[in-house]
């Protein structure tokens, strides 16, 4: 059996022109194919049908947060493995052990490099497989 591959991203922010370089960073420079989310209410909508290997969110948004979004995704069967990530400015050792208890694999910080953020998504990735 082969080891499963990286191609689909759920990517949940409420900024537009942030949304707007990610995407382009993880579509253009990585390769992935990228569901934009503006809310986590959206997420909540588009998320098993979309059936994504990657969820990245963001932690501070109106309604209803990122770890909020997240509990809300993982009681979803389809999603309730997949692996989660954080991109937040907000990134003091404190916050981050947080957001790892909440279940993400990761944290990527903000602001983030367009240039290397798929590589960072792929080893995030690559590590979440082997826990």
């Amino acid at each position: 059996m082969s080891e499963p591959s990286l191609s689909k991203i759920l990517y949940v922010e409420d900024d537009h022109d942030i949304q707007v370089v990610a995407q382009m960073a993880l579509e253009t420079v990585a390769g992935f194919t990228v569901s934009i989310c503006s809310s986590g209410e959206d997420a909540l909508e588009k998320a098993e049908a979309f059936s994504p290997d990657l969820i990245l969110l963001d932690v501070m948004m109106p309604g209803m947060d990122g770890p909020t979004t997240l509990s809300r995704l993982r009681e979803i069967d389809a999603l309730a493995t997949v692996p989660a990530v954080f991109m937040t400015a907000k990134v003091m050792p404190s916050d981050v052990e947080r957001y790892k208890e909440l279940g993400a694999a990761d944290v990527i910080s903000k602001p983030f490099d367009p240039m290397t953020l798929g590589e960072q998504v792929k080893k995030i990735w690559s590590l979440s497989l082997e826990r």
